[in-house]
């Protein structure tokens, strides 16, 4: 082992191109088909074994150059927060249900782009001229928002259909910004760690669906894989905003700027101890920044996978994000970039004697 890797040079411009792809396609829980396409065209020519299975999800595999590997799960998941037509009213408006956890208070004049044709429509309501003051005085909710197409375009879409919101990827100094983030920011590092795989370890790749609703494609995934181990890698809300009351913030549970989150704890895992022990040993002799995910709620594919057969030792990562579940989400580059380099060294200095450790 050496400390030097594919992700020891900073992000090339062909990668954030994929992340673009990734952050601007519309891949709405259910219907994840743009995301599998870019992502089966990225990895076909360097995995060793790829297949769609019957949910959705891609599966993909390198084998080691080492015999007797461990079996490395990674699993990141394709879906995004979004929205689904239920409902056809006069003039091409649309009722809807989203789709994932969105909070309705986003969504007042959000563009969105509506079924395989990206049909541009906007989510309205009456504007604040036409409401009375105790009207105003009440949030919204998601029964008086209606998706808007206009009488041409509404006649092209049919109940059942998702919409994702319009954002277009964009970088901004330091920062990424984009829809869907949570979780392209994965989806981009598992297609990396595909074309560059530590050469000790047998690499599971899953390109989960449908993890905004209830993990269901991972626990899936896992069952098909039987691996010996396996990591999450996701995008976590950054609770680093000032404080709303102007006093200091003390309840961070990650920074922007901080590194790759590693979790202990959250509302669906405990993580393993010894992974846990393990990526922060590599962090720290790598000189990668990182940070500690403070325990609390929200989840990852993780809490679908540890569950699997006899159980399956997990941990996850994540690349802090701000705004999550919003139009745009913000993310610093050299998180992702840190992200990807603690996760190739974490996997080539993974060793079957690690799981000989007391838990």
């Amino acid at each position: 082992m050496s400390e030097y890797s594919p992700f020891s040079q900073p992000v090339s411009k062909s990668q954030l191109d994929l992340l673009e792809r990734l952050s601007n396609a519309v891949a709405v829980s259910g219907d994840e088909r743009e995301v599998r396409a870019i992502v089966l065209e990225e990895i076909q020519p360097f995995a060793d074994e790829v297949r769609v299975d019957a949910l959705g999800n891609v599966l993909a595999v390198r084998h080691a150059q080492e015999e007797n590997p461990l079996r490395v799960m990674l699993a990141a998941h394709m879906d995004e927060v979004g929205f689904i037509l239920v409902e056809e009213e006069e003039g091409g408006w649309y009722r809807f249900e989203v789709v994932g956890g969105i909070d309705p208070r986003v969504l007042v004049g959000k563009p969105v782009l509506v079924g395989k044709e990206h049909l541009p429509g906007v989510i309205g309501t009456r504007p604040i001229h036409l409401t009375t003051p105790d009207e105003r005085k009440n949030a919204l909710t998601v029964e008086q928002l209606r998706i808007d197409l206009g009488n041409e375009n509404g006649k092209k879409v049919k109940t059942g259909e998702r919409a994702g919101f319009a954002t277009r990827f964009r970088q901004a100094g330091p920062s990424l910004v984009g829809k869907a983030l949570d979780d392209r920011l994965g989806v981009a590092a598992l297609i990396e760690l595909i074309k560059n795989p530590p050469p000790n370890v047998e690499l599971q790749a899953a390109f989960t669906v449908q993890e905004e609703i209830g993990l269901r494609g991972a626990g899936v995934a896992a069952y098909a894989f039987n691996p010996d181990v396996a990591i999450a890698v996701d995008a976590t809300p950054a609770n680093d905003l000032p404080a709303w009351d102007g006093e200091e913030n003390t309840r961070y549970n990650t920074r922007l700027g901080g590194g790759p989150a590693i979790y202990v704890a959250d509302a669906a895992t405990l993580s393993d101890p010894r992974l846990i022990r393990h990526l922060i040993r590599t962090a720290e002799e790598m000189g990668i920044p990182y940070q500690i995910r403070q325990p609390g709620g929200g989840g990852t594919d993780a809490g679908a996978i540890h569950k699997q057969r006899e159980g399956i030792p997990v941990v996850s990562v994540s690349v802090p994000v701000r705004y999550a579940h919003t139009p745009a989400l913000q993310a610093r580059l050299l998180d992702w970039e840190n992200t990807l380099s603690l996760l190739y060294h974490g996997l080539e200095r993974l060793s079957p004697q690690l799981f000989s450790e007391d838990r």
